[in-house]
């Protein structure tokens, strides 16, 4: 509570007998006035730009969004510098800006790694490919050897189906195509006319060159392995170096 000079309305401290300015007696003439509450404004509201920021920043593992961290970001600056305090959220869009600007500059490094590490894993992936495919020669030399004794009168076979429904075979290979190699048999031939099948090749070659692999395998009825370096069947057949 403060007190007032009844005269003058001049404001008397506490423990003032007599006004300072007219000297009137305060114990008669005082008043007290009470205090005016304080005013109080609206309380600032949070950009949404600046929310906007942060949330892109946050998904930079979404393509190009940390772009939009650094445009809401400087808007939300410039809009909370103008508002003269109706507006808040100046921190919220300075930790969008930074996190976008740090994807930013990180471009270069993820480009570089991938630079790196892309061929390296097409790399791995052609030579598991290939040892793949090489199994599967394997497996169809067994099974051509076990279908040839399960068939005295026919001898080995030239069709992936016949050694399916003899159940040596399944899966993928059963289709001719297994991790990124086709395979085929081919050239079983008897050594007479109507006789049986003594003869026959297996080959596997990359359906994708240079992608699900690059070299190509062979064998025959002597089970020996050869690979062409550069994926010719033919090379392979004629030319292979034996694996």
């Amino acid at each position: 509570m403060s007190s007032f000079c009844a005269a003058c309305g001049n404001s008397l401290a506490a423990g003032d007998r007599f006004c300072r300015v007219c000297g009137r007696d305060s114990s008669v003439a005082s008043m007290a006035i009470p205090a005016a509450p304080p005013v109080r404004g609206a309380p600032a509201e949070t950009s949404g730009k600046a929310i906007v920021s942060l949330v892109c920043g946050l998904l930079f593992f979404i393509p190009f969004v940390f772009v939009g961290a650094i445009v809401f970001g400087h808007l939300a600056l410039s809009e909370i510098r103008k508002s003269a305090g109706r507006l808040k959220g100046e921190g919220i869009a300075m930790a969008g800006l930074v996190l976008g600007y740090v994807w930013i500059a990180g471009i270069p490094i993820v480009l570089i790694i991938a630079a790196i590490a892309i061929p390296n894993l097409l790399r791995a992936r052609m030579a598991a490919d290939e040892s793949s495919a090489v199994a599967g020669v394997r497996l169809l030399i067994v099974a051509e050897n076990t279908y040839s004794e399960n068939h005295h009168d026919g001898g080995y076979t030239c069709s992936l189906s016949d050694l399916v429904n003899d159940r040596l075979i399944s899966g993928e290979l059963a289709r001719g195509q297994k991790s990124g190699y086709a395979f085929e048999l081919l050239n079983c031939r008897p050594e007479s006319s109507g006789g049986i099948n003594l003869k026959f090749q297996v080959v596997a070659h990359p359906i994708t060159p240079n992608t699900t692999g690059v070299r190509a395998f062979c064998s025959d009825e002597s089970a020996v392995i050869k690979v062409d370096s550069g994926g010719s069947v033919q090379g392979c057949l004629e030319n292979g170096t034996v694996l």
